[in-house]
């Protein structure tokens, strides 16, 4: 069987770049750059001030205890997860909730790809990155799928990044910021089993088996800070020597032969999803960005897949959704902002792997499904609420 298409669909779906960073650190032959991130806890270390969502290595805590989630659709197969809450937007806390799986890990796919587009906007935001830049495709830089004209902007990769899920904008926009600050938009949330380190070409690399830091270590799975950092330049490296076509005909082999589930879960950037629709409720509700970037953010994950496939947008009047996906062999994920004109702000998070099928994209309508089951029961408990005039 051949790879029946092994880039993000089109039409589908960040949060932080460091300061100033200190001058590069060579280790080997790969030039790393270190971030830090004052007044702010890394991995490992205690919290300065108790924190009750986290625990002390300043990690989020597992998912509070809410209500099950309705049952997903019977065809919907494979390990299924969701999230789906109400939250305060001043405090950030969960009001309601409900859940399936909430605490167990999954591979992303281009979900992650938002994560890329928040740090870019940090980037913005501090003068690292300039909005005017341009890149051409090149022989290191393309993926696999579609890839942008030579010539264009940062604006025009982040919305392809997004809207078409475009792979080659999303490696030269994450190359561009740097693994770690893409990296620290899970790290300074204290969300401790997420990875957003690797660039799409990158996983398959690995999963192909063109990666020699990959081959040589069994480390990589738990390696967190500095480890991560310096695995992640080298297996970064390794993915820019090789052409897109030549991974792809590598990829489809491993596939077609050899494919492993196992090291699946390790090439992949991965989350849970109560640890990724926390990052989605700070995404949107607390970026830290200026004005003109939140806009900017803004405007470019309204174009990402999700608000025609909510029945929440033909019940309820909706001022806002934002929103992402992504699928690969056997995975599909979807994740969403919804904003009401009544002052209800909702974040939903869906995660499968080991589907049934191979191409996952026609589950998208079961993924919505129940999705918006749940949407239903978390708004059902929710009390009435008066229109809520939109922020300046």
């Amino acid at each position: 069987m051949r790879l029946l298409s092994y880039r993000a669909a089109w039409w589908l779906p960040a949060v932080l770049l460091g300061c100033a960073q200190p001058a590069p650190q060579r280790e080997g032959h790969v030039t790393l750059q270190r971030q830090s991130v004052p007044g702010q806890a890394r991995l490992g270390q205690p919290q300065a001030a108790a924190d009750p969502l986290r625990d002390d290595r300043g990690c989020l805590k597992p998912a509070p205890a809410v209500p099950k989630a309705p049952p997903p659709p019977h065809h919907l197969s494979g390990q299924l997860g969701l999230w789906v809450a109400e939250v305060d937007p001043a405090t950030l806390t969960v009001r309601r909730a409900v859940a399936t799986n909430p605490d167990s890990v999954f591979p992303l796919a281009s979900m992650y790809k938002q994560a890329v587009l928040w740090a870019l906007l940090r980037g913005v935001d501090s003068g690292t990155v300039d909005p005017a830049e341009r890149f051409d495709v090149t022989r290191q830089n393309q993926s696999l799928g579609s890839y942008p004209f030579d010539g264009s902007d940062v604006r025009t990769l982040s919305e392809r990044m997004i809207h078409n899920s475009d792979n080659t904008a999303t490696d030269i926009l994450h190359r561009r910021v740097g693994l770690n600050a893409v990296q620290d938009v899970a790290d300074r949330l204290g969300l401790c089993r997420t990875r957003l380190i690797l660039p799409t070409k990158d996983w398959w690399v690995a999963q192909s088996g063109l990666s020699a830091a990959f081959n040589g270590t069994s480390r990589w799975l738990d390696a967190r800070g500095d480890e991560q950092r310096r695995m992640a330049a080298l297996i970064d490296q390794d993915a820019q020597k090789y052409r897109a076509d030549y991974v792809q005909r590598k990829l489809n082999e491993y596939f077609d032969h050899r494919r492993d589930d196992a090291l699946d879960a390790q090439v992949y950037n991965l989350s849970t999803p109560y640890e990724f629709g926390t990052l989605v409720a700070q995404e949107f509700l607390r970026p830290d960005l200026s004005q003109r970037s939140r806009q900017w953010q803004r405007t470019v994950m309204a174009t990402g897949f999700g608000k025609s496939a909510l029945t929440i947008t033909h019940q309820k009047r909706v001022r806002y959704v934002g929103a992402k996906g992504g699928n690969g062999w056997q995975l599909l994920t979807y994740s969403g902002y919804v904003e009401t004109v009544d002052g209800h702000h909702l974040v939903y998070v869906f995660m499968q792997r080991g589907a049934d099928q191979t191409y996952t994209m026609p589950n998208t309508r079961r993924a919505f499904a129940w999705i918006n089951a749940a949407l239903r029961d978390v708004l059902a408990a929710a009390p009435a609420r008066a229109e809520v005039p939109e922020s300046p």
